[in-house]
């Protein structure tokens, strides 16, 4: 799910910025520290829309800098269990397939990638046993969050599934409803 929050940090302006707009300044500090930052808390960071209030800054002897208490929104992407998301999938591979999520992807494992029997069918094709139904590259697909690791946090890890009722290959969850 998608959120607005608030942070607070503080945030460094180089020397060289001292001359410009401060509110310019510290903003472009600050979406260049918190651009793609994730964290189990916030989870991930799209977007700084902007800057709340900076106190004076203070400068530290031996780096020139000034540093100013920040308080900022910023929209987040956290991802919760069981929530059905929405991607595309990018690549599929013999276990299974990978399925871009906004600024992050997730890993259907090709037992959760449906309801039958799966199996490779050409390159890059997985393919039902029994209904005959396939799922490759660019398909768009509607999955289920059944497990998130923070293990790495620069690179967290999705696992996801297409084996409930209603998720899956868009095109075929229009052919079922038929």
């Amino acid at each position: 799910m998608f959120y607005k929050t608030t942070l607070k940090d503080h945030i460094r302006v180089a020397p060289n910025m001292f001359g410009e707009d401060m509110d310019k300044s510290i903003l472009a500090q600050v979406r260049e520290k918190y651009s793609g930052y994730t964290s189990e808390e916030v989870g991930i960071v799209i977007d700084v829309i902007n800057v709340k209030t900076f106190t004076d800054g203070v400068i530290i002897p031996g780096d020139g800098a000034s540093f100013h208490r920040t308080e900022f929104e910023v929209i987040a992407l956290k991802l919760g269990l069981q929530e059905s998301i929405v991607g595309k999938i990018r690549d599929i591979a013999d276990f299974g397939a990978f399925i871009t999520l906004g600024p992050i992807e997730g890993m259907i494992h090709v037992s959760q990638t449906m309801d039958d029997f799966v199996s490779m069918a050409e390159s890059k094709v997985l393919q039902g046993k029994e209904k005959g139904k396939t799922l490759k590259v660019n398909d768009i697909c509607r999955a289920k969050v059944i497990a998130i690791s923070f293990k790495d946090v620069s690179n967290p890890k999705i696992g996801l599934t297409m084996r409930q009722q209603y998720l899956g290959k868009i095109d075929s969850l229009a052919e079922d409803a038929n």
